[in-house]
């Protein structure tokens, strides 16, 4: 568990089948800590939660817990969706469709910010890469969401998978970008 950015914790747990880890959120905010896409916490983390509290728990995708149809469908309540254009605590919502059709993305435009589930991965470390196609619903339409991102100004990335980019996230999207097929 560390302050990755000024105000938000990440931790981890290691996926030894992927070779990179997943990544969970607290991000600090005066009306109310979020969690974000939280993954098995330690002791430490349950601690720094319950004292720290939590006042809304966000998923950005299915296998991070699911989108909303599909979480329903396995039993899970939930108090209300993310849509597209919503704000909550200091993020807008931003659709990201393709990997899953209701995931979503976090942008936090003052601080030019984003987190992401699992729209892409920061794998290898250093660098932004999709998930295999056979575990996205629709790739071209992936695709398209990833190029949509490239027009936020964006210097981070928190990820849900692998390693965030820290410095100069924007131009590590375009880079990805770049490799899609024309």
């Amino acid at each position: 568990m560390r302050e990755i950015v000024t105000g938000i914790v990440m931790w981890s747990w290691r996926s030894e089948p992927h070779g990179y880890d997943f990544n969970g959120y607290l991000v600090r905010h005066p009306d109310g800590n979020l969690c974000i896409d939280p993954v098995e916490p330690g002791d430490d983390v349950l601690a720094l939660l319950r004292g720290e509290g939590v006042a809304h728990i966000l998923v950005t995708n299915r296998n991070h817990a699911a989108d909303a149809a599909y979480a329903r469908g396995q039993g899970a309540t939930i108090d209300a969706e993310l849509h597209a254009g919503a704000r909550l605590g200091p993020f807008s919502v931003v659709g990201v469709p393709g990997k899953s059709p209701g995931e979503v993305a976090l942008y936090d435009a003052a601080r030019r910010l984003l987190v992401v589930g699992d729209v892409v991965i920061g794998n290898p470390p250093g660098r932004l890469s999709l998930l295999r196609e056979k575990v996205m619903d629709d790739p071209p339409r992936l695709r398209e969401s990833v190029e949509a991102l490239t027009s936020l100004e964006i210097d981070t990335v928190l990820v849900g998978d692998g390693e965030p980019i820290l410095r100069e996230a924007g131009a590590r999207l375009r880079e990805l970008v770049a490799t899609f097929p024309a």
